[in-house]
């Protein structure tokens, strides 16, 4: 497995890492805990060492299970948890200092571990300055109780004035061919800052890996179900963008989400994707995404397809958007 440096913070995780919301968070029906603690053992035998984890996958199962499952490995692997919603009134937003305290406190319990390797704030917090945010995770990392600092979904000043206080390892924020807001600006300020970003959702939530369609169906509690972006009708009018994939795929003799992931690998060399998956197979699939090269000339008529593309949908509700301090563009 190749390794990247997220940013200039001394983090250095495998090219791909994982995604464990969909273990036991947000996608049905949940796969069962012992197949999961198997395939997560699995990835970390391949050489997968980024976790990507939260107190609101669950809530707190998804920790817990991480927490058994990477136990054996622990010194090998960096795993990654989350601070900021309150999950008793989710999706309201809670960053306030005593709150990260209680969140690291109890998410190294359920993750078995003396140390939070990376540690994000979900979602600003439009009610808490971000410099009390960094001060409260600066303090954590004095205590030796978190490693690293995160953010996620966070826009450019809020990333310069948290970066102030306590260098910003990561920012995590969703980017893919059919999301990809965070380019300009905020590419910029990472860039400049020496800051990694992990995508999170760099597949689109399984639709740009070719095996969903109009006709699919998705269990009633499934979150995507509350996407406007999944909708039988922009399912089927985003059905272009993963054409442009399938027509790559078959030229290079590769999968669809393996054009994806490698697009994505290939616009910084500190850009580190979590797709995440319940399926050993689909495991593999993703990381043999990191042997597919593309060169300028592909990458340059990718992105010039995907630019002709308008893709259907939001990525939220209005109202989720709203609640976390940011509006659909």
């Amino acid at each position: 497995m190749q390794t990247r440096s997220l940013g200039r913070n001394g983090l250095e995780v495998s090219a791909i890492g994982l995604g464990c919301m969909g273990m036991s968070h947000a996608y049905f029906p949940l796969p069962d805990r012992g197949e999961m603690i198997a395939l997560l053992r699995a990835a970390a035998d391949r050489g997968v060492t980024l976790f990507d984890t939260a107190e609101v996958y669950g809530p707190y199962t998804n920790e817990d299970l991480l927490g058994e499952a990477l136990a054996p490995v622990r010194e090998q692997v960096v795993i990654a948890t989350k601070f900021g919603f309150d999950v008793d009134a989710f999706p309201a937003v809670d960053s306030r200092p005593e709150r990260i305290r209680a969140v690291c406190d109890a998410s190294l319990r359920r993750l078995r571990t003396d140390v939070i390797d990376l540690f994000y704030q979900h979602r600003p917090d439009p009610k808490v300055p971000i410099e009390d945010v960094a001060g409260t995770v600066k303090d954590l990392i004095a205590e030796g109780k978190v490693r690293h600092f995160g953010l996620s979904e966070a826009p450019p000043d809020t990333i310069r004035r948290a970066h102030a206080v306590q260098p910003v390892a990561a920012l995590q924020s969703e980017y893919s061919l059919w999301t990809r807001d965070v380019e300009g600006e905020v590419l910029d300020t990472l860039e400049q800052l020496g800051i990694g970003l992990v995508p999170f959702s760099p597949l689109g939530r399984g639709y740009l890996t070719g095996h969903m369609d109009a006709s699919t169906k998705l269990a009633a509690n499934d979150f995507r179900n509350t996407l406007p972006r999944f909708t039988a009708e922009a399912r089927a009018a985003n059905t272009t963008l993963v054409d442009l994939l399938q027509a790559t795929a078959t030229r290079k003799g590769t999968t669809p989400a393996q054009i994806a992931l490698a697009w994505l690998l290939a616009q910084r060399p500190w850009i580190v994707p979590i797709p995440g998956t319940t399926k050993l197979g689909r495991l593999e699939e993703n990381l043999a995404a990191t042997e597919v090269v593309l060169d300028a000339e592909e990458l340059a008529g990718i992105r010039a397809a995907a630019e002709q593309i308008q893709v259907v949908g939001g990525r939220y509700s209005e109202a989720f958007q709203k609640t976390v301090g940011r509006s659909e563009d």
